[in-house]
């Protein structure tokens, strides 16, 4: 694809666009004078789709009318709610729907899943992270390696950039597999890095795991809904992601969580809750528990009913345009942004998320000091982030960002960098 740097470019990539109708399914952020907002800050909170108050909206009715026998008699049950999901996240990362659940939030989806994948010995007790991983995921790993009896500083191993390169050199990472041998228990990526917008090879990533008797999970935060994802295919043991960056549920909005099938007969020490329990005897309230097969065996309690109809208005709009479509655009948009800032900018920032593994996402490292663009950026309606000591990341989403915006957004930058 051979971009051009006019503005009339851009507008004719939106008259074109096949995802165009998407953006009139949400509502875009804005000033309190009305003004819009240029938003690209999709990686750290989704906007808002418009059906959502709708959905939650019926929720609120039903539970006016009917009190406790919504779970029943509810326009959508609660007590099945969370299956209304099922079908849509199992088709944003690729997965059976015994596969997946919708539960709770991201870190607690972690530690439930590593207390079923970490199960250290004495000589294979090592877990594979990157360096720069989101904060979360390192508290979560070196409290698993404490409460096992390891020592955090021996127990986490930290995949780092070689000297003078920005990224992780995909081979260093099955390299890093091999050099651990035997000492490897577990495999634990963010699949998309947050900081660098670098996504890591799955597929080669747990084969590799596998072959040297280690567990492969990943962190999909910055995946889900942004990345084609085929963890069944793929063989990935789990997985746990949020709802709320990509895939628009709202401000804290319910994580996921996906088990293979290979584990799927509930054998696994996990912690448990009723809501895993099997459904047939669940309210025979036995003192024993006997897990659902598949993940939603790992569930813990019966879910909050308004956060799950507020994402479901969100995966409803992914499942009909397709992850395929979606990552389509995605790719293109975030090529094309590169490409205005190469060509307008390459002397001010530089791109540190590489061309070839990276999604709707651009972490970008500017000479100069970058926060003093977060006060432009307020003066000229626009919303991404700054990340420490010096990152700025901007996210062209492809269900509701515009080419046009994307050159608008270079144009205010390269206006103030001048």
């Amino acid at each position: 694809m051979e971009f051009r740097t006019d503005k009339e470019f851009a507008k004719e990539f939106d008259k074109n666009d096949p995802l165009s109708h998407t953006r009139e399914l949400f509502h875009m952020p804005h000033t309190k004078s009305g003004s819009p907002y240029l938003y690209f800050a999709g990686h750290s909170l989704g906007v808002m789709p418009k059906k959502a108050k709708d959905y939650i909206g019926e929720e609120l009715e039903d539970w006016a009318e009917f009190g406790v026998e919504g779970h029943f008699d509810a326009r959508h049950p609660w007590l099945p709610y969370h299956e209304n999901l099922t079908k849509m996240q199992a088709h944003i990362v690729g997965a059976k729907e015994s596969e997946v659940v919708t539960m709770n939030t991201l870190t607690v989806n972690l530690h439930l899943m590593m207390v079923s994948f970490y199960r250290p010995s004495k000589t294979r007790y090592k877990i594979l992270i990157e360096n720069n991983t989101f904060p979360s995921d390192k508290y979560a790993v070196d409290s698993q390696a404490k409460f096992h009896g390891f020592d955090p500083s021996d127990t986490i191993v930290e995949l780092c950039p070689r000297p003078g390169e920005l990224t992780v050199d995909p081979e260093q990472v099955l390299e890093t597999i091999d050099k651990l041998g035997d000492e490897l228990a577990l495999v634990m990526l963010g699949n998309c890095n947050y900081l660098s917008g670098q996504y890591f090879d799955i597929e080669a990533i747990t084969k590799k795991a596998h072959e040297k008797g280690a567990l492969a999970g990943f962190n999909l935060a910055h995946g889900a809904g942004n990345l084609k994802l085929d963890l069944h295919k793929h063989n990935v043991d789990f997985a746990v992601w949020c709802g709320y960056k990509y895939l628009n549920s709202g401000p804290g909005g319910l994580a996921a969580a996906f088990v293979h099938e290979n584990h799927a007969a509930g054998d696994l020490p996990r912690f448990c809750g009723w809501w895993g329990h099997d459904k047939e005897s669940r309210f025979k309230m036995g003192p024993d528990f006997k897990g659902i097969e598949g993940a939603q065996g790992w569930q813990l309690s019966n879910p909050p009913i308004f956060q799950l109809a507020s994402l479901r208005s969100s995966l409803e709009i992914f499942y009909e345009n397709t992850m395929d479509r979606i990552v389509e655009k995605g790719h293109q948009i975030t090529n094309y942004m590169e490409y205005l800032f190469e060509s307008k900018l390459a002397d001010k920032a530089q791109v540190i998320s590489p061309s070839g593994s990276r999604g709707s996402m651009l972490c970008l490292r500017f000479k100069n000091n970058p926060k003093k663009l977060l006060e432009v950026f307020k003066d000229e309606n626009v919303i991404c982030d700054f990340r420490e000591p010096d990152i700025l990341r901007m996210t062209p989403a492809p269900l509701y960002n515009t080419y046009s915006e994307v050159h608008k957004l270079v144009e205010i930058i390269e206006e103030h960098t001048s």
